[in-house]
């Protein structure tokens, strides 16, 4: 077979790096794994694709994750300070000041008490599509388990989930024609939060926003500002990528049966293989195509390479997920694959602190869907499964299923 010819830098990352790239990374891994590209709306990035690059770049503290040390003028969403002063967006001690007080109020203790919510809300979704025989498993389960199970852990009213699930995800859609300004957008997700933040200064309980709010670290504790950047943080994060972690797993045990037929072996969603079928998930089908950007303070040389001080620099987690030099059989699921470790949640200091709960929801969710709805097939062919066409995210915009129809127990 005749092997494709390098890209012609920069490569158009929609459409060559966007949906579902994993040829195109290969070539990139093979072209050398550093190269130019440039975004859909214009401006040009590097693509950092092997393994041992992207894993060493993401701990490296030279790749400020800070938008000032761009050269370019980088705006990003443009967010204003009161919901952009948050962990994705400082380096070094400040960032570490931040993590340090948040993880006093994301405990441990607190992920783990809502393993019972989130069975809870898996299984009243499944019991809601039951009698139907057909659902899109993206709108009616793994966009609304998130979303319930976020606003629980933070002690956001149900009512208003939907109103911030729309704030989200309307952010990450600005070429959605339909969708409300970014400025009306960024102000009514600051007005909720404020109002939020108000009501659990009055009113105090056991959730993580009232946490937040009283976390101290000595005489130090978080600004107004950095509260409702974090809030923000937590409610993007924590929905978003979840959704599509879900979607995706749920779409890989339908393409490939005997995955199916592993979930199917097992007593629940909390044991070792659904642990392991999850970090497989992560590794090979995770939703984030690239890290969030970093902009180098000084020359990096790669290979022959090199990435000059302040350009944009997008660090490719879902090519150095499949990259042969790090993982045997990359392309394969492999639940007793010993020794890989993938960078599905990243890498260093910026490593996602809501992994614990993101794992927690999955294994549910795969786990109840798989249990709970018999004959489960896709409604549409493979192929014609709906990814979005974006260069960060691998992720379904629908996932119509069948199933023999049962009533809600």
């Amino acid at each position: 077979m005749t092997q494709a010819p390098p890209f012609t830098e920069p490569i158009e990352m929609v459409p060559h790096l966007a949906g579902c790239p994993y040829a195109a990374y290969a070539r990139l891994r093979e072209d050398g794994g550093v190269h130019r590209a440039v975004k859909p709306g214009g401006g040009q990035v590097w693509v950092i694709s092997r393994y041992e690059d992207v894993k060493a770049l993401l701990a490296d503290p030279r790749m400020s994750i800070q938008a000032r040390n761009s050269r370019h003028g980088y705006q990003g969403f443009g967010l204003p300070p009161a919901l952009d002063e948050h962990l994705m967006n400082v380096d070094d001690q400040a960032h570490a000041r931040l993590r340090r007080l948040i993880s006093s109020a994301f405990t441990p203790r607190r992920i783990d008490a809502q393993r019972d919510r989130i069975q809870a809300v898996a299984d009243e979704l499944i019991d809601t599509v039951r009698p139907y025989g057909r659902a899109d498993l993206v709108a009616d389960l793994a966009a609304p388990v998130p979303v319930a199970v976020i606003c629980d852990l933070l002690g956001i009213p149900q009512a208003d989930g939907a109103a911030f699930q729309t704030y989200t995800r309307s952010l990450m859609t600005p070429n959605d024609p339909n969708r409300p300004s970014t400025r009306e957008l960024v102000d009514g997700m600051h007005t909720s939060l404020l109002n939020l933040i108000a009501r659990k200064r009055s009113e105090p309980a056991d959730d993580l926003l009232t946490a937040m709010i009283t976390a101290r670290d000595g005489e130090d504790r978080l600004t107004e500002n950095e509260l409702t950047s974090l809030a923000f943080l937590i409610l993007w994060a924590g929905f978003e990528t979840t959704v599509h972690l879900i979607a995706n797993g749920i779409a890989t045990l339908l393409t490939e049966p005997h995955l199916a037929d592993i979930v199917r072996a097992e007593p629940d969603p909390h044991t070792t293989r659904m642990a392991a079928l999850v970090e497989e998930l992560l590794r090979r089908d995770g939703p984030m195509l690239t890290a969030i950007r970093r902009f180098p303070l000084e020359d990096v040389h790669l290979g022959n390479r090199t990435v000059p001080a302040g350009e944009t620099v997008l660090l490719s987690l879902a090519s150095a997920n499949r990259d042969p030099q790090h993982v045997a059989d990359p392309n394969d699921i492999d639940l007793d694959r010993q020794g890989a470790s993938h960078l599905g949640f990243g890498h260093g200091p910026h490593y996602c602190l809501g992994a614990p709960l993101a794992r927690m929801e999955v294994r549910i969710a795969l786990w109840t869907t798989i249990h709970r709805l018999p004959d489960l097939t896709l409604a549409v062919p493979e192929h014609e499964l709906p990814w979005k066409v974006d260069h960060r995210q691998h992720a379904l915009t629908a996932l119509p299923v069948s199933f023999a129809t049962q009533p809600a127990r």
